[in-house]
C-alpha cells in the first residue's frame, strides 16, 4: 500500500512491545492509530495517553471501514481463529505480520540489528543511547522499555535504524540489515522450530542476510561460507575474540569498569552504566556494532557510562544496605543463569532469593532440568504458577515439573495471589524477580513493601 493512499492502521495486539514501537511510529508519521489488545497494561495506558484509542473485546466493528486506506499489522501471538484476525481477511483489508511491517520500514534506511535468544533488547537499547548521544542520531525499534528515554520508540531524522531482531515466529528473516549482532543461538520456541539444529539453521538465514558486517559472540556456530558480510567477534573477556575486556574492575556499588579490546587498539577505562558481568558483554556487542558504523570510539565510552538500562533488565528498584530488589525479565534457562550469575558477582557472599513465573506451558515442558538446574544457584526459590500467554494448558505440564528438581537449600510453589503475603514477613537480603509475563506487576508492590521496611 502507498504511504500516500495510507489513513489508518490498525493493530491486533497492540500491547506487545514490539508491536507498540510500531503503532508509535505510525501515530508519529500522522496516522490514525488503533488497535486491540486482550487486557489493559502500563503501555496500553501509555498508548492511550498518546492518542492511540485501544479496545480490549474482539470487535470487529471497531476495525476501521474504509478497507482501501487501512493497513491491519497483527502479532503471530494472536491464534488465526480469532474473530477480528479473521474479519480482515475476509473483507479485503491488506493485512501484515508485525516484522513484515518492521521489515518495510527499515527497508531503505542503514539498519543496525541485533538477534539472539537473550541480551538482544539490552544490546540493541545500547546501540540506540550511543547513536542518539554521538550526536548521529537514530530511529530505534526495541523490544524494551528504555531507561534513558522511557519509551520503546525512538525517532530521529537520520537515516539510521535500530532494530531489534526477534527470533519468535522467524520475524528476523524480513529483515535485512547492513550490520548485525548475534548474541546467542539457545535452543527456544521450539513450538515453532522443533529443535536446535531448526532454531540455529534460522539465525545462519538471518546472517546471510547481513549485508556488510556480522558480528558474533564467540564461538557461535556461523562461518565465514555460510555469510557474504565479514565476521567480527566478541566475548566478554576470551583474547580470541575481536571484541573482548581486559583490566576488569568492580565498584562498591556493582558497577564494572573495563578496557575494550578491540581492531582499531584499545578503548580505556569504560564504566558501564548497568550492573552485572552479563552487561559488559552486552556493552562490547553494542560497542562492537557502533564502532563498525563508524563513531568515535570516545563518544562510545562515554556514552556507555550514561546507559541506565533497559526496564526489567536487572533493574535496580531497593538498594540500600542489607536490602536489595532486582527485577529481571529472564524466561529461559540461560537468561536464568546469566541473570543469577551476575548478581552473585554484584553481592559476593549475600542470600540471594529468586521468585519465578515460568513463561508457556511448551517452554516449561521442554526445558524444565535445565530451568531447575538455573534456580539450583539461589539460596531460596519462590516458584509461581505457569503463565500462559498464547498457549492452552497442556496435560501433565506444570511449575511442579521444575520444582521438584530444583535442589537449592529453601523453596516454596505457590500461586501468584499469594506471592505479597509470602513477602510480608520473609527475612530479604537480595530479592530478584525473574519472567516474561504478568510478573511485572509486582513490581511496585514488592518496591513499596520493602521500601517501607525499617
Amino acid at each position: 500500500m502507498k504511504d500516500g493512499k495510507l489513513k489508518y492502521v490498525y493493530f491486533i495486539g497492540i500491547g506487545g512491545i514490539g508491536m507498540s514501537a510500531i503503532a508509535r511510529w505510525y501515530k508519529f508519521r500522522g496516522l490514525s492509530v488503533s488497535g486491540y489488545d486482550r487486557t489493559p497494561s502500563e503501555l496500553t495506558k501509555e498508548l492511550e495517553d498518546e492518542g492511540i484509542s485501544v479496545h480490549y473485546t474482539d470487535d470487529a466493528s471497531l476495525i476501521p471501514a474504509d478497507v482501501e486506506s487501512t493497513l491491519v499489522i497483527y502479532t503471530p501471538a494472536v491464534p488465526d481463529d480469532f474473530g477480528e484476525l479473521r474479519f480482515v481477511r475476509e473483507h479485503g483489508y491488506k493485512v501484515v505480520k508485525r516484522s513484515r511491517a518492521l521489515g518495510e520500514i527499515t527497508r531503505d534506511q542503514t539498519c543496525l540489528a541485533v538477534a539472539g535468544t537473550h541480551g538482544k533488547t539490552t544490546t540493541s537499547t545500547l546501540v540506540a543511547h550511543i547513536l542518539t548521544e554521538s550526536g548521529e542520531g537514530c530511529s530505534a525499534f526495541l523490544g524494551g522499555i528504555s531507561k534513558n528515554y522511557g519509551t520503546n520508540l525512538l525517532m530521529s531524522r537520520s537515516r539510521v535504524v535500530v532494530a531489534e531482531a526477534d527470533e519468535f515466529d522467524r520475524s528476523f528473516l524480513q529483515l535485512h540489515p547492513d550490520i548485525a549482532a548475534i548474541t546467542a543461538m539457545d535452543a527456544d520456541h521450539l513450538d515453532i522450530y522443533g529443535d536446535l539444529q531448526h532454531v540455529q539453521e534460522a539465525f545462519r538465514e538471518f546472517a546471510g542476510q547481513v549485508h556488510e558486517t556480522i558480528i558474533l559472540k564467540y564461538g557461535l556456530p556461523i562461518t565465514p561460507d555460510q555469510v557474504s558480510a565479514r565476521i567480527f567477534t566478541y566475548h566478554f573477556d576470551d583474547p580470541r575474540a575481536d571484541f573482548h575486556s581486559a583490566n576488569l574492575r568492580l565498584d562498591a556499588e556493582g558497577h564494572y569498569t573495563f578496557d575494550l579490546v578491540y581492531p582499531g587498539g584499545t578503548l580505556n577505562d569504560i564504566r558501564v552504566g548497568t550492573l552485572g558481568w552479563v552487561n559488559v558483554e552486552n556493552s562490547i556487542a553494542a560497542a562492537a556494532i557502533c564502532l563498525c558504523h563508524g563513531v568515535d570510539g570516545q563518544k562510545v565510552r562515554r556514552a556507555i557510562g550514561t546507559f541506565q538500562g533497559a526496564r526489567r533488565r536487572l533493574d535496580e528498584h531497593v538498594n540500600r544496605p542489607g536490602l536489595v530488589y532486582v527485577d529481571d525479565y529472564a524466561h529461559h534457562p540461560a537468561e536464568l543463569a546469566s541473570a543469577i550469575s551476575s548478581l552473585r558477582g554484584i553481592f559476593p557472599g549475600r542470600k540471594l532469593t529468586g521468585v519465578f513465573q515460568p513463561h508457556l506451558y511448551t517452554r516449561t515442558r521442554d526445558f524444565a532440568p535445565q530451568f531447575a538446574e538455573a534456580l539450583s544457584a539461589l539460596d531460596e526459590l519462590i516458584l509461581l504458577d505457569i503463565y500462559p500467554a498464547r498457549e492452552e494448558p497442556i496435560p501433565g505440564v506444570s511449575s511442579e515439573l521444575i520444582y521438584k528438581a530444583v535442589t537449592c537449600p529453601a523453596k516454596t510453589l505457590i500461586r501468584k495471589e499469594e506471592l505479597m503475603d509470602t513477602l510480608k514477613d520473609k527475612d530479604l537480603d537480595v530479592l530478584a524477580t525473574f519472567g516474561a509475563g504478568n510478573i511485572d506487576r509486582f513490581v511496585e508492590p514488592i518496591t513499596e513493601l520493602l521500601k517501607s521496611r525499617k
